[in-house]
């Protein structure tokens, strides 16, 4: 298996760290060529999402991007990715990328003061790690997408078909289970 990670900024280096425990090859991402390599799925990582989104429309990679995700290609998005594919963002002017339908609250938890760890169900799964660092949530699912995790009455992990999205970073932390859940999403 061969995954490839949004390098533009942010967290990316830590889902790399985090997909080769389990044994997976990860390539970065960092411009419209990368793209063309093969992959198994695509990560989206936490970080700054204007930041990413402006970088990937300045290499030309939102289209194909898009086109990827809705080709079926399995995505994971945290934090900042999951902005990235949220349909909506009830506090800013226009989706990024816009591929899954949820709605999500951008800084959701305030500063970088508002930022906490947390253990929480995922998938089923009790006692996983949950860091949160200046993070959105999910305010709306639409139909078809399953929500995995919430915290305190909000929703912070969700998938729809083949698309992943967490408002935590697993990567920040030494539990794998959000990751060994993708890695079965995308044999399946």
């Amino acid at each position: 298996m061969r995954i490839g990670v949004l390098a533009l900024q942010g967290a990316f280096i830590e889902h790399q760290k985090m997909l080769e425990k389990l044994g997976v090859e990860t390539f970065e991402i960092r411009n419209l060529p990368d793209l063309n390599q093969a992959m198994d799925a695509l990560v989206l990582p936490g970080g700054e999402s204007t930041v990413m989104y402006k970088i990937m429309k300045d290499q030309l990679m939102v289209e194909p991007i898009k086109n990827l995700i809705a080709g079926g290609l399995p995505v994971m998005g945290t934090c900042a990715g999951l902005l990235l594919l949220a349909k909506n963002i009830h506090n800013w002017e226009y989706p990024f990328l816009g591929t899954m339908a949820i709605t999500a609250k951008k800084n959701a938890y305030g500063k970088q003061l508002g930022s906490f760890r947390t253990k929480a169900t995922f998938a089923g799964i009790n006692d996983v790690e949950f860091v949160f660092i200046r993070a959105p949530y999910i305010e709306m699912v639409d139909e078809g997408v399953e929500v995995l995790s919430v915290v305190d009455g909000k929703i912070v992990a969700a998938r729809q078909g083949k698309q992943l999205a967490t408002a935590f970073h697993p990567e920040l932390t030494d539990d794998l289970t959000v990751h060994k859940y993708f890695l079965n999403m995308i044999k399946k």
